[in-house]
């Protein structure tokens, strides 16, 4: 049995990646500080970056897993669970995009009929709204 034996494959993956790398920094396999936990985050990013660059589908995929495995590194060394914050986000988009369909109707117009710009205007300002 090795260290990371144990963690259920059928978890969520988001959950399952924070398990992995639990299991593993209890271990010591981990930073100390939050700093190149960023760093990172960041190198990742860019590595994704490269990828579509080079329109390699394959890398994409690969650098994008990379991507979301920092992010919920980052996630758990911010004590912040990945799916709940997702989940919250998800809730937040779909409640923001309910009222850029329903200021589009007092338009008289839908979506389908719609520029993103147009789209993005309404959200923008629905965005400050919930700021303010």
């Amino acid at each position: 049995d090795n260290i990371l034996t144990g963690v259920p494959k059928n978890l969520p993956a988001l959950i399952r990646a924070r398990r992995i790398q639990e299991k593993a920094a209890n271990v010591g396999f981990d930073w100390k500080e939050l700093s190149p936990v960023l760093d990172k985050v960041d190198e990742e990013l860019d590595e994704l970056k490269e990828a579509v660059a080079l329109k390699n589908q394959e890398k994409i995929k690969d650098e994008m897993g990379d991507v979301l495995f920092s992010l919920v590194n980052l996630s758990r060394f911010l004590n912040i669970n990945p799916e709940e914050s997702l989940r919250m986000t998800i809730s937040k988009f779909e409640h923001r995009f309910a009222q850029v369909e329903k200021e589009l109707k007092k338009r008289g117009k839908a979506p389908t009929n719609s520029t993103l710009e147009e789209m993005d205007e309404i959200w923008n300002i629905i965005k400050k709204k919930a700021h303010a």
